[in-house]
């Protein structure tokens, strides 16, 4: 699995025009599931995204989780993440997990990461044609793979 943390001061997702979910500070995560990951991942992506120390503390160090920092988490399935960008010029989604495989993962992901955080993430609608709208804070973009995990 592939993510892409950002530290947001706000975020939304808007579906034909109506918001479905809203942050205020907080970590905007885009997730995309490759063929082949496993549970194993999404706990494992789960955990170092609710740990990830990437929020200022008093000392305007950036030493604190989502958690400490008291924030919001929106989270966003996006299957272009994984896209094969190799050769030519047009992306292959040909790594992309299929449906039946990634729906599972993505909301395995979303509960693992539920009690790490102390909260319901907010999220988007799996598949549907999504408008993500953020103020990226820093700004501060980190992403994670969870089979690059030396």
């Amino acid at each position: 699995m592939r993510a892409v943390i950002q530290r947001v001061s706000e975020a939304s997702v808007a579906i034909a025009g109506e918001v479905v979910a809203r942050i205020g500070t907080g970590l905007l995560v885009l997730v995309g599931v490759e063929t082949g990951d496993s549970t194993e991942d999404a706990h494992w992506l789960a955990g170092k995204i609710a740990q990830l120390r990437i929020f200022a503390d008093d000392t305007s160090k950036m030493n604190l989780s989502v958690v400490e920092a008291d924030g919001g988490m929106l989270v966003v399935s996006q299957f272009t993440l994984v896209a094969a960008t190799a050769k030519g010029n047009r992306p292959s989604f040909i790594r992309a997990a299929r449906p039946e495989e990634a729906v599972p993962l993505y909301e395995l992901f979303l509960a693992a990461l539920e009690p790490l955080v102390g909260q319901r993430p907010e999220r988007g609608v799996f598949a549907a044609d999504m408008r993500v709208a953020l103020v990226n804070d820093g700004p501060v973009t980190i992403v994670i793979d969870s089979r690059r995990r030396e």
